[in-house]
C-alpha cells in the first residue's frame, strides 16, 4: 500500500494538472471504486459536473481534491489505486475505473485500480479536511504536527514500537516499509515495548521516520512493481536505497549479518539480528 512519500508524489502531480480546472464530465466505469459514496455512481457524477478543483491536499496516506464549493473528492489508493493524466483519446488503461474530463482543451484525469481496494467518495464540506478522516493524526511533515504530543502518546501506549508507528491515530503516513527502515536506522527491534521508551528515543525514531520518508520523496517514492507509479506513469526509485525492507538474506549495510524476515501483523518485518536484537521487554 502506498505510504506517505508515494501519496505525496501523486498529490504534487495532481496539483500541477487539476488546480483551477472545471469538471465537464465524470464517467464511472465500475461501481466498486465509488462504493463509499452511498448515494451511488450517478449521484457522484451529478455532484461533480461543473465543479472546479482547488489545490489537492493530503494527510498521511489519504489524499483529497478540494473543490472551490467547499466540498471535496476523497481518495484512498488502497493496494493498487493510481491517478493518471492522459491526453483525451489516449487508449484506456486495462483497469480504468473513473474518468474526469474538463471544460478546457487539456487532458483528462483517470483513476485506475487493479485490485479495487481503493476508491473515491464525495465529501460534503471536506475541502479543508474531510470528516471521514478527521480521526487520522497529522503526519511528521505537517507544519502543525506536535512532536511533544507524539512522544507522550507513544510512551503511554503499552504495545510494540512498530505497532505504534503504524497506528495512524498516533502519527500518520508511516507504513510497513518506512517503519522497518526507521527502526533499522535507530537500531531498535520492532517489538520494543513503547512504555520503556525514553523521550529521547521516541524523538529519535520519529526523526528517522521523517528522514527516510523525506529521502524517499526526493526520488519519487518506492516502486516494487507497476501497481505504484506517479501520475505520469513513472516509478519511484527508493527501492535502491532500502537497507532492510524486502532484503531478506542480504547483508546488513552496517554489520554484514543477513537480514531476517519475520511474520508481523499478517505481513512481514525485516531487521538485522545483530544491530536490532530482541529486547528484554518485548511486546509482540
Amino acid at each position: 500500500m502506498p505510504e506517505l512519500p508515494e501519496v505525496e508524489v501523486v498529490r504534487r502531480g495532481l496539483a500541477d494538472f487539476t488546480t483551477g480546472r472545471t469538471i465537464d464530465a465524470v464517467e464511472v466505469l465500475h461501481p466498486r471504486p465509488v462504493r463509499r459514496h452511498l448515494a451511488g455512481p450517478d449521484d457522484f457524477v451529478a455532484l461533480l459536473k461543473g465543479q472546479t478543483f482547488a489545490v489537492p491536499a493530503r494527510r498521511g496516506k489519504y489524499l483529497w481534491l478540494p473543490l472551490e464549493s467547499g466540498d471535496a473528492v476523497l481518495a484512498h489508493l488502497g493496494m493498487s489505486g493510481q491517478f493518471r493524466v492522459q491526453p483525451v483519446g489516449a487508449p484506456d488503461e486495462k483497469h480504468l475505473r473513473v474518468r474526469f474530463r474538463f471544460a478546457d482543451d487539456g487532458g483528462e484525469v483517470r483513476f485506475t485500480d487493479q485490485r479495487m481496494f481503493g476508491g473515491l467518495s464525495y465529501s460534503e464540506g471536506g475541502a479543508e479536511l474531510p470528516s471521514e478522516i478527521a480521526h487520522i493524526a497529522r503526519d511528521p511533515f505537517d507544519p502543525l504536527f506536535d512532536e511533544t504530543l507524539f512522544v507522550s502518546g507513544l510512551r503511554r501506549r503499552k504495545t510494540g514500537l512498530k505497532r505504534a508507528l503504524l497506528d495512524q491515530t498516533l502519527v500518520s503516513g508511516v507504513g510497513n516499509i518506512y517503519a522497518d527502515e526507521a527502526l533499522w536506522r535507530a537500531k531498535l527491534h520492532y517489538a520494543k515495548a513503547t512504555e520503556t521508551m525514553k523521550p529521547l528515543q521516541a524523538r529519535e525514531i520519529l526523526g528517522h521516520a521523517r528522514a527516510v520518508m523525506g529521502e524517499a520523496l526526493d526520488v519519487g517514492g518506492t516502486s516494487f512493481d507497476a501497481l505504484y507509479v506517479n501520475v505520469n506513469g513513472e516509478s519511484g526509485y527508493f527501492e535502491r536505497g532500502l537497507a532492510v525492507y524486502g532484503q531478506e538474506g542480504s547483508p546488513c549495510p552496517r554489520d554484514g549479518r543477513p537480514i531476517r524476515r519475520e511474520p508481523f501483523m499478517n505481513r512481514s518485518s525485516f531487521r538485522c539480528p545483530k544491530c536490532q536484537p530482541a529486547p528484554r521487554h518485548a511486546r509482540w
